[in-house]
């Protein structure tokens, strides 16, 4: 059986993706921190679910940990790594920049390291669709040019990329980083929006809607995100022998086995039409509270997922009022409301 060691498996996204894999017969170690950037008590939920399953075991600890980091992961010998974890959040960079520099930088360097040194057969880790930053063309485009971050989030994701790339280009691992477009689902995170804006509704608090509403997001449900990580485990960049022949679109670097991959929904929604679909699911109408734009946010987001297509055939294709209910429906059994 083939063993993936997963960073993040108490996460939102690491959740499901270690749910699938382990459903699919892999042996899974997962890592986590178990920060209390939010609660901490739905990050022991999803591992708890997780460990029911004989094929999965979980060590906590920082990524910064490098003898641990170093231990857990040569004690495991996996396969293939797959590193979600990081400090997450645009808004929360605002307040605690060292945070991000402490684990997605510092921890991604650790992970990528062990990589090294265990030879895995790919490594993949998680970036994110604001790496693309002041970009205006869209949809994004892994083959564009990504150089204007407007937070230090997407600066620590940028950084990941392109030290992934020299790890690749030395070692000859193999090594995808996949692009993420706002992520949603049941088992959510409580920081993002519509874990918010369901919570104040039913609760009867307004709803902050920055930019007036005029924001577009590229919303992408969760067991589509993952559905795409699962498959291309299987599709390990190879450093080409004439870059000449890399494929038009294609990521992958002339000098290494490394690609970028969106993972997204193809579809930019406009944030009122998600309120509207959030009050349709929840039969409840919001307080609308409408504000200016935050400070370091794009108003607007949109993946091309043709690469991803190419390369597995797959393309996410959930439709975000879907998506929304299932969230719902989710939210409503677990918090009994």
């Amino acid at each position: 059986m083939r063993k993936v060691f997963v960073t993040g498996t108490a996460g939102f996204i690491g959740y499901h993706l270690a749910q699938l894999l382990l459903d699919e017969g892999f042996v899974v170690q997962g890592f986590d921190g178990m920060t209390d950037y939010y609660d901490v008590a739905l990050k022991r939920r999803r591992h708890a679910m997780l460990l029911q399953n004989g094929n999965f075991t979980a060590v906590e600890g920082m990524l910064e940990d490098t003898d641990l980091v170093d231990r857990t992961i040569d004690a495991f010998a996996p396969d293939v790594i797959v590193h979600l974890a990081g400090q997450a959040g645009v808004r929360y960079s605002l307040e605690q920049p060292r945070s991000y520099i402490d684990a997605n930088v510092v921890g991604s360097f650790n992970i990528m390291e062990a990589a090294r040194r265990n030879e895995v057969q790919h490594l993949m880790m998680a970036s994110t669709s604001s790496v693309y930053g002041a970009n205006t063309e869209m949809p994004y485009a892994e083959t564009a040019k990504a150089d204007t971050q407007l937070t230090i989030y997407a600066a620590t994701k940028k950084a990941s990329e392109a030290m992934g790339h020299s790890y690749a280009h030395l070692w000859n691992l193999p090594v995808t980083m996949f692009r993420f477009f706002t992520v949603y689902g049941p088992w959510g995170r409580p920081d993002m929006a519509l874990f918010k804006f369901v919570s104040a509704i039913l609760e009867g608090r307004p709803i902050d809607i920055y930019n007036h509403g005029e924001m577009f997001r590229d919303f992408t449900y969760v067991t589509d995100l993952v559905r795409g990580i699962r498959l291309l485990i299987d599709t390990p960049p190879v450093r080409p022998e004439d870059p000449g022949e890399i494929a038009e679109g294609d990521s992958l670097s002339p000098v290494a086995p490394w690609r970028i991959v969106n993972i997204g929904n193809s579809n930019s929604v406009r944030l009122l039409d998600f309120v509207d679909a959030i009050e349709e699911a929840l039969g409840q109408k919001a307080i609308r509270n409408y504000m200016p734009i935050q400070k370091g946010d794009v108003p607007a987001t949109w993946a091309s997922a043709d690469l991803l297509h190419g390369l597995t055939g797959y393309r996410p294709q959930t439709d975000v009022r879907d998506g929304v209910q299932a969230f719902v429906d989710w939210y409503r059994d677990y918090y009994q409301t």
